[in-house]
């Protein structure tokens, strides 16, 4: 047996890339090495479809196992991976690394999958899941069950050696954060923004935030709960910048001008606007927000046309057609509902008409922004931003009361 932890971790979107399979195998290895780094990492080494990720023993296996398996379930790009242990490729090796898989487990029936990647091992697959799974069965008298069972054994052959193990644990899939470029999120506070952020990461983009606050006319809070919700976003990229726009100054001219039906639907077109410029800046391809058809107001086909209107880069919106349990049950499953749904001020609930329109179209939204200087406003609004970098964090889960990471924040050069 080895002298540290092997983690297998395998990939499946990846390995239809071809010829660009090596950038992307790269990509991946390197985000799991800035997820494990402080863990007593060794190496990663790749064979056929998985990487093999090699950690100093700790004097706590268990407890370094736990720690690991948050981190990894947090790597796009990794579809499922397991603890295993490496030993030379003999049979006996074989059964006594799936007998201590098995050892300290309760189950009643098992299974045995072997993988020959090296096809010039002398026995079949087929012929190693049956010695190996005759040796499980005898040594702990459960039984085989290759359809339903309660324990899978994996046993995957490579050139140099046999990794053995027997927990597979599911990995969130998708692609490398960081393979696909850059692009810059609108990240309201509510539980929308976080979940397509989240998705675009997903999708191998690394993600810039930009978050619209009312301070001074509103509070803070919305600012802090942008804070929390890039702090837990940021488990999925290590590093992450967030924008604060002051907003309410824009609403102020917006409200002086404009008729109240229209105003939303000015907002954000000006919001829109100004995350192009942030975009423009530094070097993201696009925009993404968490608008949903028909939610709210501004929501409606008609307004979101008129919105897209007046940007030059591609508007992003994956939660497009999801209804709001769905992205509800998403926002639980990546952790930022429970910030999301703290009360707070944000810049949507000053100056907003009772009765906004929901078909505003692009002619009556230009006759509008007429009598205001947009250029101005826009500038004076990306000037005033500032700019906060939150870091990768070895401790808990961001979120109110944890450690959401380290925060360096200074002024913008926009």
């Amino acid at each position: 047996m080895v002298l540290w932890m092997l983690i297998t971790a395998r990939y499946h979107e990846i390995a239809l890339k071809g010829g660009n399979r090596p950038r992307f195998v790269a990509s991946l290895a390197g985000n799991l090495q800035r997820a494990l780094n402080d863990l007593g990492f060794r190496r990663i080494r790749h064979t056929t479809g998985r990487l093999v990720i090699e950690l100093d023993d700790a004097a706590d296996l268990d407890a370094q196992w736990r720690t690991v398996r948050d981190r990894i379930q947090c790597v796009f790009g990794v579809a499922n991976f397991s603890r295993a242990v490496s030993v030379p490729r003999d049979l006996d090796a074989v059964n006594a690394a799936a007998g201590a898989a098995a050892a300290g487990q309760a189950f009643e029936s098992f299974r045995i999958q072997c993988k020959r990647g090296d096809k010039s091992f002398p026995l079949t697959s087929t012929d190693v899941c049956r010695a190996v799974g005759d040796h499980v069965r005898v040594l702990t008298g459960a039984r085989v069950d290759l359809k339903h069972a309660d324990l899978t054994i994996d046993v995957e052959i490579v050139s140099a050696e046999v990794l053995v193990s027997g927990e597979k644990v599911r990995g969130p899939g998708g692609l490398p954060v960081g393979i696909s470029g850059r692009v810059v999120a609108l990240l309201s506070g509510g539980i929308d923004s976080p979940v397509a952020a989240a998705r675009l990461m997903r999708r191998g983009c690394r993600v810039t935030f930009v978050h619209f606050h009312s301070a001074p006319y509103l509070d803070r809070t919305s600012q802090e709960k942008a804070r929390d919700l890039v702090g837990l976003l940021n488990r999925y990229q290590y590093r992450s910048t967030l924008y604060l726009v002051p907003f309410g100054d824009v609403q102020r001219d917006i409200v002086a001008h404009v008729r109240r039906p229209h105003r939303v639907v000015l907002y954000r077109r000006m919001m829109l606007r100004i995350a192009e410029a942030i975009a423009r800046r530094t070097g993201a391809q696009g925009l993404v927000t968490g608008e949903s058809v028909g939610q709210v107001a501004s929501q409606t086909l008609p307004n979101l046309a008129t919105i897209d209107a007046v940007a030059t880069m591609p508007v992003l919106r994956p939660l497009i057609g999801t209804d709001k349990n769905e992205i509800i049950d998403e926002a639980r499953q990546i952790q930022t509902y429970p910030v999301s749904i703290v009360p707070d001020q944000d810049c949507c609930q000053l100056f907003v008409p009772r009765r906004p329109s929901t078909r505003t179209s692009a002619e009556e939204a230009e006759a509008c922004e007429a009598a205001i200087d947009v250029s101005a406003l826009c500038a004076r609004a990306v000037d005033a931003a500032t700019i906060e970098t939150i870091v990768f964090s070895t401790g808990r889960a961001a979120g109110r009361g944890d450690e959401a990471g380290v925060v360096s924040v200074e002024a913008a050069d926009c």
